[in-house]
């Protein structure tokens, strides 16, 4: 089995720390700062053997070179973004398997938040270590890749089983959901959700993980075919793709 203990840093932030029970190998995925990991890492009675990062940017890598020196840990990345993995290790790419013990990782390449962006799925335990490409009713700006790449990433995540938990890197359901509501108002487990949001954060729990089946109902960036969202937007005719750049576009400005 896999056990899995979210840490929150930072702002918003979250790092994950996972265990193969079996064998008790045991990595961090995208740690930003390093003394909290030392820390539960400490209450856990663990030896911290990996690191997963999903990409570049500093509040995913942050910790990377501490970790390494202080535990001896290996750092798994993209092959296509091995230059800026601090300590990187281990590079992978779309399609390759990482095991922790007796738990297999499939890498999955994810290109749009950056170009070298990839995610860890792991079909046995039904999770899916996201990053910043995917978030409860939201996903990643598109800072390096285009919106057709991260519409294709997108789309490689909707086709994973529905019960898949999904561990996203960021507490940013509540402002996501705000500005899902303003474009798919009629959905009723939109709302159902943004309600159970607000209950959680009122009691500082986090809203995550989320699930695939309940991104497929209620995240509009995983629903630019909706005939509803189409009709709210004014594009009734276009493809996926256009609707989706036009979501992406009015998130980034939306307040």
């Amino acid at each position: 089995m896999l056990e899995i203990l979210q840490i929150p840093v930072l702002q918003d932030n979250y790092i994950y720390l996972i265990q193969d029970t079996d064998s008790g190998l045991t990595a961090a995925i995208d740690p930003a700062v390093a003394d909290a990991v030392i820390d539960v890492l400490t209450e856990n009675s663990w030896q911290l053997d990996y690191i997963f990062n999903t990409h570049h940017h500093g509040d995913h890598v942050g910790a990377n070179l501490q970790l390494k020196q202080q535990t001896g840990c290996k750092i798994v990345g993209s092959a296509a973004d091995q230059a800026r993995i601090p300590g990187i290790d281990i590079m992978l790419g779309d399609g390759d398997l990482v095991k922790l013990g007796n738990q297999s990782f499939q890498v999955i390449d994810t290109p749009g938040h950056t170009l070298g962006h990839i995610v860890y799925y792991s079909a046995d335990s039904q999770a899916l270590f996201c990053g910043d490409t995917l978030f409860s009713l939201g996903c990643g700006r598109l800072f390096e890749g285009s919106a057709e790449q991260m519409w294709l990433s997108l789309e490689a995540l909707k086709a994973l089983p529905a019960e898949t938990r999904v561990y996203c890197a960021h507490e940013y359901t509540a402002a996501n959901g705000r500005f899902a509501l303003s474009v798919d108002a009629d959905n009723p487990q939109l709302r159902q959700r943004i309600d159970q949001v607000a209950k959680l954060r009122q009691q500082n729990r986090p809203t995550l993980p989320s699930t695939i089946g309940l991104e497929l109902a209620t995240n509009p960036f995983f629903r630019a075919d909706n005939v509803s969202i189409r009709s709210n937007i004014g594009m009734t005719e276009q493809s996926d793709l256009a609707v989706f750049r036009q979501l992406r576009l009015m998130k980034d400005q939306f307040r």
